[in-house]
């Protein structure tokens, strides 16, 4: 492969598909390089053998289609194709190809630099000199001195309209006509390029008559195409594309988690005989702002949790014609909708205007995605058209009649974006709700079609993959090899790694005694008064102990008569067994720290943000189900009575849920956030209405108010007691996922691809207690090498080795520190970390939690005659391999 294609993805952190997408642009481009008038038979016959999809280029150039689900990044997949061409076959020359007005200027934007989603951040070689953006509106401003200068790169970008519309009276488009400063049209001056790339956006678009003459007419050496919806729509169905290099499609897209999960909504046991048309759209209507209304409640609390941006939702109303778009939005301006709480939240999208009007319209709805807009409601005839990603739309109400299929393809696409980029697990983050009550079984029926766009049509099994095979390895230490310790299997497809350290006992006899030591061991390590540290091995009178624990539990095993078993050494194992565990060990204390007194912790007083708390009465229950899943859940909107005395009530026994949260000492406080939430609620409700809300939604709402109590949060100092339970842990196993005939690689060498490091197993170590590590960045690898010239001994601790405790926004979590290395005068957890997130909250805690554990291990060990513990928190940028353990000791605190 080649060496661009791992540097590429990973400057740009290309996803999976992605990266594919690019590593086929690069076999095809070794089997048919690019060249101007190449034999195009010849050319599809050599692709065709490798990628049978691929039937005809269905142009007069060769020309592929990437087929990406709507989500996963086509613009990003723009900019690695450019690079690669660029950097890898010397490719100046690119013409991008916008659908409309939207695409149009998003392209220009995604393609300027110091822009928010510049498509080649990360790419070095053109952050020194930047591909020069030529546009449909300024190319003809450009000097003959622009074509005399050889440019690294030009990208050309080009509303089709400009290239295949005519003018008024039949005279050719401008780009056609003649440009005086470089003697023919601008059209024929990007024909006779020897290297010109074509790169069509939502390429089915360009598959009318005019469209493709034009396009061929550009005469480029290679075209490559992206689309989410790679067929053409006709009377007699769809029609697939012929030139398909890569299907990537929705359902894959969902099942990855790259896409929310759309949802189709109604209520439970709901029918719309007897209801009046209007009286079932008002229904949805309300329905789908309540919907709206807990989604922007779980939206925040996410955020105030984990720390995001907080994302504002909103909800798309599709209406049958303008006139009915006008009808909704007068009602939902009115007292009759919610009082009228969302008359200025709303707006009409007026899809009577045509062409660029449209497009300059749909452009101004890119500002729905701030917080700051107010938008929270948009009406609109038909879909809004490719281009417009935002990714807060949350809920759809569909109020114009449609087929299934098209309901489902239209409502879908343009809701599917995350806001955070992954899944958060939450679902009503995750997920994308489409509010049709009357239609519920008709879209459920059409999502489970074979051919529908969000089920899996077929499998496509990769060759390369198969070979490889995909399973989950254990590494477990040098130590537990040794002594012939098997790993707990998890699953039978569970693969042990391979160790460059063997048995070191001769047979299976030997082998359990040595591990009857073992098991000894640990048991006389759990008295610190007998083992303190595991030097103390080496007394004579703690391996007496451990052979009387030994020879108490040992049964030697049958044999067979004629079979005369050698007479074992039993002291000898032992005291062999001893060697090895402080060789092959390092002294972690178990530290137990319990407070002398009564600890007192506590929340400050403080004014709640409620703005973004607006739930609505709640009615009757809605019934929500998963198209790609089939799952379903019910949203619980009425029929209950209310049954707290008082509104805050419900507010408070929701709080008192939370460890963290004491009613005995913090009522007063509790009561007083209750009391705020009831006055908000209010502001616009009777408190008949406030009664339901509270009810049905106390868990949110205690969720959504425990999440800023966490930014109020105290602890009185005490003193505390530290207990040491044990003078040394075990190492605990490691589990990874990989590719089995992966080899794993030098430590000493990084590899190509430093963004995807966590899929790469590294070995070759001499220090490290295990045979193999991961590195979650190349820094870390770093670090490895430093602690292998440095060090005695290192490991990366597995999950749950250590119990060191600290404070988060979520509550007390566990700290597992990078690394564990020890050295002729100490021992050291050691930290790299980006220098951006030195000062992150939850950084600082982890960091105050590990130097108060060091601080307790280095007492107990300075007691016992142990090595003094040292945790270093190290910006990324001041690690090299040719540092010192003494250098490193300069970010001490």
């Amino acid at each position: 492969m080649n060496r661009h294609v791992n540097s590429i993805s990973g400057r740009l952190s290309l996803r999976e598909p992605q990266r594919r997408s690019l590593e086929i642009l690069d076999r095809v481009t070794e089997i048919v390089p690019p060249h101007k008038n190449s034999d195009i038979v010849a050319a599809l016959n050599i692709i065709k053998s490798e990628y049978p999809a691929v039937t005809d280029f269905e142009r007069e150039f060769p020309s592929l289609c990437f087929a990406l689900a709507t989500g996963v990044g086509k613009t990003r997949l723009m900019g690695a194709f450019i690079s690669y061409l660029h950097l890898a076959h010397g490719l100046n020359n690119f013409f991008v190809l916008a659908p409309n007005l939207t695409i149009y200027n998003k392209l220009i934007a995604d393609f300027t630099p110091n822009t928010p989603k510049y498509v080649f951040k990360g790419i070095a070689e053109f952050s020194i000199a930047p591909p020069a953006i030529i546009t449909g509106d300024d190319y003809q401003q450009l000097s003959g001195n622009l074509f005399d200068q050889m440019l690294r790169c030009k990208i050309n970008i080009f509303n089709i309209s400009k290239i295949n519309s005519e003018v008024k009276g039949g005279s050719l488009p401008r780009i056609k006509r003649l440009a005086e400063y470089i003697g023919q049209s601008y059209f024929d001056y990007l024909a006779g390029l020897p290297d010109l790339v074509l790169l069509m956006d939502e390429s089915h678009r360009y598959r009318a008559s005019a469209g493709v003459r034009a396009i061929n007419e550009l005469k480029p050496v290679l075209g490559l195409e992206l689309t989410a919806t790679p067929f053409m729509e006709t009377n007699k169905g769809p029609i697939p594309f012929k030139n398909v290099v890569l299907s990537y499609p929705l359902a894959k897209a969902m099942e990855d988690g790259f896409v929310k999960e759309p949802a189709v909504v109604t209520r439970k046991n709901f029918s719309s005989a007897g209801m009046s048309q209007e009286a079932l759209e008002k229904l949805k209507l309300e329905d789908g702002i309540r919907l709206h209304e807990g989604t922007k409640v779980e939206l925040e609390t996410y955020s105030r949790e984990t720390g995001n941006p907080i994302v504002k939702p909103f909800v798309l109303v599709i209406a049958r014609d303008t006139t009915h778009a006008g009808q909704l939005l007068a009602l939902i301006q009115s007292v009759d909708f919610f009082e009228g709480r969302y008359k200025e939240h709303v707006i009409q999208v007026d899809s009577s205007m045509t062409g660029e009007k449209e497009d300059v319209m749909v452009q101004c709805l890119l500002t729905v995605e701030s917080p700051d807009e107010p938008t929270e409601i948009v009406i609109h005839v038909n879909m809004l058209k490719e281009g417009w990603d935002v990714t807060n739309l949350y809920t759809i109400v569909p109020l114009r009649a449609a087929n299934a299929r098209i309901l489902i393809e239209q409502s879908i696409g343009r809701g599917l974006r995350l806001p955070y980029g992954r899944r958060t697990g939450i679902p009503a983050v995750d997920r994308l709700s489409i509010v049709a009550h009357d239609r519920f079984q008709e879209i459920v029926d059409e999502a489970q079609r074979p051919d529908s766009p969000i089920r899996l049509q077929q499998i496509i099994l990769d060759p390369d993959d198969l070979r490889k095979g995909v399973a989950t390895v254990v590494s477990q230490s040098n130590l537990s090899t040794q002594l012939g310790i098997k790993p707990q299997q998890v699953s039978r497809s569970t693969q042990l790694v391979p160790s460059s350290t063997a048995p070191v006992f001769r047979t299976p006899e030997e082998e359990k005694v040595a591990q009857l030591a073992y098991q000894a061991i640990r048991k006389v390590c759990s008295d610190v008064l007998v083992l303190p540290s595991i030097r103390n091995l080496q007394d004579q009178k703690v391996l007496d102990l451990v052979l009387n624990e030994v020879e108490s539990l040992y049964q030697p095993s049958q044999y067979e008569l004629d079979v005369v078993p050698e007479k074992l050494d039993v002291a000898a194992i032992v005291e062999k067994t001893a060697a090895l565990v402080a060789e092959q060990s390092i002294d972690i204390p178990r530290i137990l720290v319990v407070p002398k007194g009564e600890v007192c912790s506590g929340f400050n007083s403080f004014k709640l943000k409620l703005e973004s708390l607006k739930y609505q009465p709640p009615e009757d229950e809605l019934w929500i189900q998963y198209l790609r899943t089939g799952e379903h859940e019910v949203v619980g909107f009425g029929g209950q009575n209310n049954d707290e005395v008082r509104l805050e009530g419900y507010i408070v026994n929701g709080l008192i849920n939370f460890d963290d949260v004491s009613y005995d000492d913090q009522a007063d406080l509790l009561y007083d956030l209750a009391q705020q939430v009831v006055a908000h609620f209010k502001s616009y409700l009777v408190e008949a209405e406030i009664g339901k809300i509270l009810s049905y939604h106390q868990k949110d709402i205690a969720r959504f108010i425990h999440a800023q109590m966490q930014e109020h949060y105290w602890e009185s100092e005490t003193d505390y007691n530290i207990e040491v339970r044990c003078g040394f842990m075990p190492l605990k196993e490691s589990a990874y996922s990989v590719n089995l005939k992966d080899s794993a690689l030098d430590y000493r060498q990084a590899p190509d691809d430093k963004s995807n490091m966590s899929k790469y197993l590294f070995g070759g170590f001499s220090k490290c207690l295990y045979p193999v590590q991961k590195f979650d960045s190349d820094t870390e690898r770093q670090v490895s090498v430093i602690l292998e010239r440095e060090a005695i001994k290192w490991f990366r601790p597995a999950r749950g080795q250590f119990q060191i405790y600290y404070r988060s926004s979520t509550g007390e979590l566990e700290y597992q520190p990078d690394f564990v290395a020890e050295t002729d005068d100490a021992i050291y957890l050691l930290e790299p970390k980006a220098r951006k997130d030195m000062e992150v909250p939850d950084v600082l805690a982890k960091k105050a939690a590990a130097l108060q554990w060091c601080k307790n291990a280095s007492d107990f060990a300075n007691t016992h005659g142990g090595k003094p513990w040292i945790y270093l928190l190290i910006p990324h940028d001041a690690i090299a391999v040719n540092m010192t353990m003494k250098g490193l000791l300069s970010f001490r605190d």
